[in-house]
């Protein structure tokens, strides 16, 4: 299998190469392939999916409950993007969606301090809605 194409909908291009798609559960599923993956970021069980699923408790406008669960799955993410179609997303697909893929790119080695610019820069530039998300991010490392 492949990941998602750069000019998918949504599709955040990490600075390893690797690609995930953010996106808000409230729109429609974009048009094309399917996720292989995907991880769904809600305060309540999200509704099944027909791919291998994660689920991290967070609610709105709010911190993940366990933090250790988000690290845990970001670094499954991370893994599966290598050669698959990855998602991530909560509502919106701003505020939780933003904050994990600002997460995310720490991982992937962006600096903490630049990882919410480069997610607005290069998802969506309302990302990481809150100062306590944003200093969730700059703290992940």
């Amino acid at each position: 299998m492949s990941g998602w194409p750069d000019h998918a909908a949504g599709v955040l291009r990490l600075p390893s190469g690797r690609r995930v798609r953010g996106r808000g559960l409230r729109r429609d599923l974009p048009d094309g392939a399917a996720p292989e993956f995907g991880v769904y970021l809600l305060a309540r069980q999200p509704q099944p999916v027909a791919w291998a699923s994660r689920w991290v408790r967070w609610p709105d406008f709010r911190l993940p409950r366990d933090p250790a669960a988000l690290r845990r799955a970001l670094i499954e993410v991370l893994d599966q993007a290598a050669g698959r179609r990855v998602e991530i997303a909560c509502d919106g697909g701003r505020g939780r969606t933003g904050t994990a893929l600002a997460c995310l790119a720490v991982l992937d080695g962006v600096a903490p301090g630049d990882a919410v610019a480069y997610v607005r820069e290069n998802y969506d530039p309302r990302a990481v809605e809150t100062p306590w998300q944003r200093r969730f991010v700059e703290r992940f490392a």
